[in-house]
């Protein structure tokens, strides 16, 4: 397993970088940058067929920089002053734990104000090359596709915070031993809490700049659907704890290579198992019995899902079907992997599940209905 991408880089190359970056942190960034290039294609392929329109809006060029904004640039410029300096001066605890360097109040308050001058002064100087003796009004036309930098930042934001809200909810005794670190801790989220909380940030968004509901849905499936199975492959590289249960049955197929069928995770980020013999640091422990690699199999169906969706999203018409398949199938195959993943289990009269096999069954039939009702209003939603 490679916890950071200095494990990754001493794996390949036999070289020790130490670098601050944990390998599951990069394939979010990945898969962030992979859902906005399937988003954008799809924002402009919409528009192109005349189903969103561009907004003609009215802006005022030639202004100063205000008061307030060179305030906000200045307290923007000193949170990253005061970390970054910081994290500059301690650099081998950066990289040993840069999320304590990060999310504690340990900062440089010289780093700080210098950074704040400077965005400050930047702003103020970037205005003043524009500056019209008399500022003026002039209309521009924006493009549905270049709301996605606005978007992708409010989904990370509220998607994050979704993802950590669902997985505290689902290890609440971890959370009640540990609230703050179980609340701070970068490890540890829930998909569907993310895809929820995310989601409705995109879709309030959207609606303010006159995209509708169902087709910024359907803008939605086919890049979720690519995003996660990009991100899945940070779980798997890490090993994350989003393994599937003890799996001692014979390999099938003797091609079929052992870390596809059963796999110890030596190295987990999650710190979970024995210690392995030898190791020296942070990330030392390894499973006792191999369990399923499920992270890597959500890869592989979560993409081909994926190019299904693509591929039929050109024949689909009516607002809402691509995003009720999307819900199916992710709901279909979310299911099927909970039966041989590790997760914790609820008791309801009798009734033994997790809170991804409720989500996921709620999200299918959720999408079963909206497919209905969009096949059933095709007329009604011509002109949606």
């Amino acid at each position: 397993m490679f916890p950071t991408v200095s494990h990754f880089i001493e794996y390949l190359f036999g070289v020790q970088i130490p670098l601050p970056f944990n390998t599951f942190g990069v394939f979010v960034a990945l898969a962030f940058i992979a859902g906005y290039w399937a988003f954008t294609q799809e924002f402009k392929r919409k528009e192109a067929l005349g189903i969103l329109l561009p907004l003609k809006k009215t802006i005022v060029v030639g202004k100063p920089a205000t008061t307030m904004e060179l305030v906000y640039n200045g307290i923007f410029g000193f949170l990253i002053g005061y970390k970054l300096v910081y994290a500059l001066l301690n650099y081998q605890l950066f990289v040993s734990d840069a999320q304590t360097v990060l999310l504690s109040a340990k900062g440089n308050i010289i780093g700080g104000i210098l950074f704040a001058a400077l965005f400050a002064y930047w702003d103020q100087k970037e205005k003043s090359k524009v500056k019209l003796d008399k500022p003026k009004n002039v209309e521009v036309t924006q493009h549905p596709y270049e709301l996605m930098g606005n978007l992708i930042v409010w989904a990370a934001i509220w998607g994050f915070l979704g993802a950590k809200i669902f997985d505290n909810l689902e290890h609440w005794d971890s959370f009640v031993q540990d609230p703050i670190n179980s609340l701070l801790s970068f490890s540890g989220l829930t998909f569907y809490g993310g895809l929820i909380c995310g989601g409705a940030a995109v879709l309030i968004i959207a609606r303010r700049n006159g995209i509708k509901p169902l087709h910024m849905l359907d803008i939605g499936g086919p890049g979720m659907m690519l995003a996660y199975s990009v991100g899945r492959i940070g779980c798997h590289m890490s090993g994350d704890g989003d393994w599937g249960i003890v799996n001692a049955n014979p390999k099938p197929f003797g091609w079929l290579p052992d870390w596809l069928w059963a796999y110890t995770y030596p190295n987990n980020v999650a710190n979970e198992g024995n210690h392995i013999a030898g190791c020296v640091g942070k990330f030392c422990n390894e499973l006792p019995l191999p369990v399923y690699p499920t992270p890597i199999y959500e890869v592989i169906v979560c993409f081909i899902l994926f190019l299904i969706l693509w591929k039929i999203r050109d024949r689909i018409k009516s607002p809402g079907t691509m995003f009720g398949i999307y819900l199916m199938l992710n709901g279909v195959e979310r299911f099927f992997v909970e039966l041989i993943r590790v997760n914790t289990k609820y008791d309801v009269a009798g009734i033994r599940f997790t809170q991804a096999e409720l989500i996921s069954a709620l999200l299918f039939l959720s999408g079963l209905l909206l497919v209905l009702y969009s096949q059933r209003n095709k007329e009604k939603l011509a002109n949606y």
